[in-house]
């Protein structure tokens, strides 16, 4: 088995997903997509992406304002509930932008566009084609009617989820099947983290994903893709530690049963699939020595 590490620039502004949406076409192409609009005169989108508009070290992707509308676009490779936040951070910043000019002191009311908040996921983690995260979930004192929600959809854009969508928006098609070619060669253990993306390139390229964007970009794609998945591997790796320990104070204490228990209920089903203790641990973003652990404990 090839090493896979490998020393990263992490000076990167920008993601693959945001590389190819900065294009106004293909962002025209996907606000089509989401919207069922056919517009074709991509300089109507305003874009208002907070380019310095920095909170826990992550900025938003992609801001504009399209039918008097301001539409975020974020774009995550971790299941994050806390995106209802950090948008209520990025639209309070782009608010005061418009509106810096004027008085909120006024008798007329100042006229805002909408906002619509949207994550396009496609991490690892097993979730439906469509989820919505809610700000008032965050609340310690839950209410029914929050004075203040702030509702994110997050749309998983994996391949093979949203197919609808993914028909309408060719590139966020195209995109899917580079990340889940990188992938594929990725978990095969054969090649390097560097091998197997420079493969997952040429091959993209030799059977037209991406082939143009990716031939423009090819260096600087492959370089930010190693540091992409760098990145996802040591973001799993921290919450597997935080779960592990917590699992282990959780049984000291018994707060941690009903947890375990449905833990235990996925590592079940997939075993009765037939799937090895590698691969559950993958797909259930897991340490596998949680896993046997659990295990262990079923057979005590």
């Amino acid at each position: 088995m090839h090493s896979r590490q490998r020393k990263v620039n992490r000076k990167y502004k920008d993601t693959i997903f945001r590389m190819l949406f900065k294009d106004r076409n293909n962002l025209l192409s996907l606000y089509n997509a989401m919207n069922k609009k056919n517009y074709t005169d991509a300089s109507a989108l305003q874009v208002v992406t907070l380019e310095n508009a920095i909170y826990l070290g992550m900025k938003n992707d992609l801001a504009f304002i399209m039918d008097m509308n301001l539409y975020l676009y974020e774009h995550q490779s971790t299941y994050n509930p806390n995106m209802p936040l950090r948008d209520l951070f990025y639209i309070s910043n782009e608010y005061q932008k418009m509106v810096v000019q004027q008085s909120l002191y006024s008798s007329t009311i100042q006229k805002i566009p909408a906002p619509k908040f949207i994550v396009f996921y496609n991490g690892t983690k097993e979730i439906n084609d469509l989820t919505e995260f809610r700000l008032s979930s965050a609340y310690e004192c839950p209410t029914e009617d929050p004075d203040l929600e702030l509702r994110v959809t997050v749309l998983n854009v994996n391949d093979g989820h949203n197919k609808a969508l993914m028909e309408q928006c060719q590139t966020l098609k195209e995109y899917a099947q580079y990340v889940a070619r990188v992938r594929k060669y990725v978990s095969s253990n054969e090649l390097s983290l560097e091998e197997a993306v420079e493969k997952a390139v040429t091959e993209c390229i030799n059977e037209n994903i991406l082939r143009d964007f990716l031939s423009s970009n090819r260096a600087e794609v492959i370089n930010m893709s190693i540091f992409e998945y760098d990145k996802e591997l040591e973001e799993k790796k921290l919450r597997r530690a935080e779960f592990q320990a917590g699992m282990e104070a959780g049984i000291e204490q018994g707060i941690a049963k009903g947890q375990q228990d449905l833990l235990m209920q996925k590592i079940k089903a997939k075993l009765a699939k037939g799937k090895s203790l590698e691969l559950i641990a993958d797909e259930l973003e897991e340490d596998i020595s949680v896993i046997e652990k659990l295990l262990n404990q079923e057979t005590i």
